[in-house]
């Protein structure tokens, strides 16, 4: 994307902060509202909508026991706690080193997340049982820590050295990839690993040991203690910057999941970029179970927003709370850069922010009690999950998708 900005490092903090995703997806909101985005708003469906996220609520944690929307609840998956497992082999070790091997698998983890697409599942030997999309994905990617794969030592642990030099053929293997049974994206999950390895080598003020997990050393020596949700954001954005795909890159800072609305401003102009951060929020949600079982306080998790990726995305369609103008545009290829599903993720955020206020205040709850973090992992991620397996067969998601592994 060639473009003449001429931003300054204040607007470019302000592109990488929860501030920025809630301000521009509230434009692109308003936007629909007067009918210049190609999605119709049905406020007259949002109290059915939040009464299916609170029934999925309440069928998967009836007594109200949320843990964050997270990377944690994939090793879980199957009434199976893999958790353990992994605490087994690492119970020796003092706290800060188990969160390192903790993170160093969040991590890599959660950048192997983006939608497999239908036609991949994973057989687990262990158990014996299938899975597939984000939970297959999980637990493939467990495995493939567990066995040693993201090190280059007997450790158990992720490194750059193993990182950088993880090839397709590698990760196909890990994940049972043939001729019948394709994964959406190797080639660009595989180069988020390679560019991670490379990142930590690199950047040693954040991974001082070229490793993932030594993010929490460098959260600890800038916050102490206590550490803010901002600050876990602001991490990930500057140590895992490098890694992504070139879109928009400013003062030689990759901005990563942000993108260019064509009805917002002039194309050289701040007010046309809509960040969303959608893995980078995903991960830091995911870094904050491990460093808070460290014994470190997480603050202001409520900041952060929801996930504009296709369960929640696929929720507001499919509830029929937003509809295409045209629904001809269901059934076409459509790529990330493009103002259509610019403007669904932004609706997603702006609506997961209206749906989650709801959903507190039903439940006698605060936003610092019940962050938007809880909200997406006990109701609107699953609710997007449960409406769209009774309305698709595979229960994918409502519109077609043109994913390069990076983004969903």
């Amino acid at each position: 994307m060639k473009n003449k900005f001429n931003f300054t490092e204040k607007d470019v903090d302000y592109l990488l902060s929860p501030a920025a995703i809630r301000a521009q997806a509230g434009r692109i909101f308003e936007l629909t509202q007067t009918g210049k985005t190609h999605f119709q708003y049905h406020p007259e469906k949002l109290n059915e909508t939040v009464e299916y996220v609170l029934k999925a609520i309440y069928k998967n944690y009836p007594e109200l026991n949320i843990p964050f929307h997270s990377r944690w609840g994939h090793f879980r998956v199957g009434g199976v706690d893999r958790t353990t497992w992994l605490h087994e082999r690492i119970r020796s070790l003092d706290r800060i080193e188990q969160a390192r091997i903790k993170l160093d698998l969040a991590i890599t983890s959660v950048l192997l997340d983006a939608g497999s697409g239908p036609g991949w599942k994973y057989l687990e030997d262990a158990t014996g049982k299938t899975f597939a999309r984000s939970e297959g994905l999980g637990v493939a990617s467990f495995h493939m820590f567990m066995k040693g794969a993201m090190s280059s030592t007997s450790e158990l642990r992720a490194d750059g050295e193993a990182l950088k030099n993880i090839s397709h053929h590698q990760l196909e293997k890990y994940f049972q990839v043939d001729g019948n049974n394709p994964l959406v994206g190797v080639k660009g999950r595989v180069a988020l690993l390679n560019n991670l390895g490379k990142t930590c080598l690199e950047q040693k003020n954040i991974f001082k040991d070229g490793r993932p997990g030594n993010i929490i050393d460098y959260l600890i020596e800038k916050y102490g203690q206590t550490i803010p949700a901002t600050g876990v954001l602001r991490a990930v954005l500057d140590g895992l910057g490098p890694i992504w795909p070139g879109r928009i890159n400013l003062g030689g800072k990759n901005l990563g999941d942000v993108w260019q609305h064509s009805q917002l401003a002039d194309v050289n102009s701040l007010e046309s970029l809509v960040p969303f951060h959608k893995l980078s929020q995903w991960m830091s949600y995911s870094l904050m179970e491990p460093i808070m079982e460290a014994g470190i306080t997480v603050t202001g998790v409520e900041t952060l927003t929801g996930l504009a990726e296709y369960r929640n995305g696929g929720l507001i369609l499919d509830m029929g709370l937003i509809t295409f103008k045209d629904p001809a545009l269901m059934l076409k290829p459509l790529h990330p850069e493009t103002d259509i599903i610019i403007e669904w993720r932004a609706l997603t955020v702006y609506l997961l922010d209206v749906i989650g206020k709801m959903v507190q205040d039903k439940l006698g709850k605060t936003p610092q009690d019940f962050p938007l973090a809880k909200v997406l992992e006990g109701g609107t991620w699953w609710a997007g999950r449960f409406i769209a397996a009774e309305k698709r067969a595979g229960g994918g998601p409502p519109l077609q998708i043109e994913s390069d592994g990076t983004v969903f």
